[in-house]
């Protein structure tokens, strides 16, 4: 089979560039190097929908942000993903940083934010009692919002396979040529044949360019480290809370997260290597001082884990969305960090607009953009839980108790398009294991499950792909 179009890269921006496409009569693969979608920078990363006043006017992440902004409500509707347009708070804490305030307004306003005001202190800590009393001003930005980054890249993954897209797991593409009309791009011994490719890769996409004599890209592979806290700690802050950005990024930031916990973070280190998500006690220590200065009662008892994610930067400042000078059906989707979540919708209609209108496909008339709502017992009523239960029994089976998710919402997310493989995928989908307990109850019934589901012995069953084993073999 020859593919219209490959898409390298099942992170935010790839699943987003496979729905779109997936809406006109082609063939589209979506290749991914590990065993599920949203594993590299798209499931490590604050899950903040921005306005878009910080980038730079004119800039493709100044247009993509605002637009993708403004797209996200109807898309998060469609997909069933929860969204909540909760707004952010921008903190001076010195009359410098009022300058900046007023600096970014201006920016924002001329990108197209709108409603866009500065708060004097007073109404900063009316919205916002526990933020630190020497905050003397803040930029109200009332688009911005918080989404699940995994859960959103999850279900566009899934839409976009139901609308006819293949997702290929587990196919790290080792080498790509070009006949003269077909790519063929290839995993080991596997390989994949496509009119088009698109570099979705993140912070690989610099090799996938070199794979076809681009030289053109070089990444900055940035590296942050966050603190998630248990959801007693969700309601210290209504919304997100920036400090002034710097060079390196928009600073430490304290959010609820769309499931009700605290999140902190991130950390920005640039690193040479692009698989390193190690955490360093030093360099949480110094988010949570940091993170202080924002809101001073903020303590590690409330934390329940912490992680890292890696983001591609480049020198530019800008993403880069454009055909290659290598080869113009190769298209590179590169540099997408922040604002790359809040763009990604509109990353999507960018690229589809860029393939759909030189080779004039049609679109279909049974596309269907929404994604079949999955079962959140969590959030049901007893009514709701007990009409469900009666109809399938394995509703009615907690299998994580910190977090109420089901063995029946377990299954779900094993069965369902592109579904879940392993433990990470099936905590990506449902919440298990993601509670205070971090999956000491609950992990094994996981384990179980999934190794009847997917019809293999249960030391085949990995956490997260490749060796990653949870039981290597069996005891007497």
């Amino acid at each position: 089979m020859i593919y219209d179009a490959a898409i390298i890269g099942a992170g935010v921006s790839g699943a987003f560039i496979a729905r779109e496409l997936s809406r006109y009569d082609i063939k589209i693969a979506l290749l991914e190097k590990c065993n599920d979608p949203a594993t590299g920078t798209s499931k490590a990363n604050s899950g903040i929908v921005h306005s878009g006043f910080d980038a730079v006017p004119g800039t493709l992440k100044a247009k993509l942000n605002v637009k993708g902004t403004a797209l996200m409500p109807k898309v998060c509707k469609e997909l069933n993903v929860p969204f909540k347009q909760l707004g952010s708070l921008l903190a001076a804490f010195s009359d410098e940083e009022i300058k900046t305030l007023e600096m970014l307004k201006e920016r924002g306003e001329k990108n197209g934010v709108e409603g866009l005001e500065i708060y004097d202190s007073k109404k900063l800590h009316e919205l916002e009692p526990m933020v630190n009393e020497s905050a003397v001003a803040a930029l109200w930005a009332p688009s911005a919002g918080i989404v699940c980054p995994y859960e959103l890249t999850i279900a566009a993954t899934e839409n976009a396979v139901e609308n006819g897209a293949e997702f290929i797991r587990n196919f790290k593409v080792t080498s790509i040529e070009h006949d003269g009309s077909v790519f063929t791009v290839s995993s080991g011994e596997n390989s994949v044949k496509a009119k088009y490719v698109i570099n979705a890769a993140g912070v690989y996409c610099d090799e996938i360019a070199a794979m076809i004599g681009d030289n053109s890209i070089h990444t900055i592979v940035r590296k942050g480290e966050y603190m998630l806290c248990d959801k007693s700690a969700g309601k210290t802050v209504g919304r997100t809370i920036f400090q002034c950005p710097t060079k390196m990024g928009k600073g430490v930031l304290v959010t609820q997260t769309v499931d009700g916990n605290l999140l902190i973070g991130p950390s920005a280190t640039d690193i040479d290597e692009k698989d390193n998500t190690d955490t360093t006690s030093d360099t949480l220590s110094a988010i949570l001082e940091k993170a202080k200065k924002t809101v001073p009662t903020l303590t590690t008892r409330d934390v329940i884990t912490s992680f890292a994610g890696l983001r591609a930067h480049l020198e530019c400042d800008d993403f880069i969305i454009e055909k290659s000078s290598a080869n113009d059906k190769f298209i590179n989707v590169a540099g997408i960090e922040s604002p790359g979540l809040s763009s990604a919708p509109a990353i999507g209609l960018y690229v589809a607009d860029m393939i759909v209108s030189e080779c004039g496909a049609k679109e279909k008339e049974n596309f269907n953009p929404e994604r079949k709502a999955p079962v959140r017992f969590r959030n049901m009523t007893n009514e709701e839980r007990k009409a469900l239960v009666e109809k399938n029994p394995a509703y009615g089976r907690i299998i994580c108790r910190c977090e109420t998710v089901t063995e029946g919402e377990i299954i779900d997310a094993i069965r369902a398009p592109a579904g879940a493989r392993d433990v990470d995928g099936v905590k990506r989908r449902t919440r298990a294991g993601m509670g205070r307990c971090q999956g000491g109850f609950c992990g094994s019934k996981v384990v179980e499950l999934l190794a009847k589901e997917l019809g293999t012995e249960i030391n085949e069953i990995t956490k997260f792909g490749g060796d990653s084993k949870i039981i290597y073999e069996r005891t007497k």
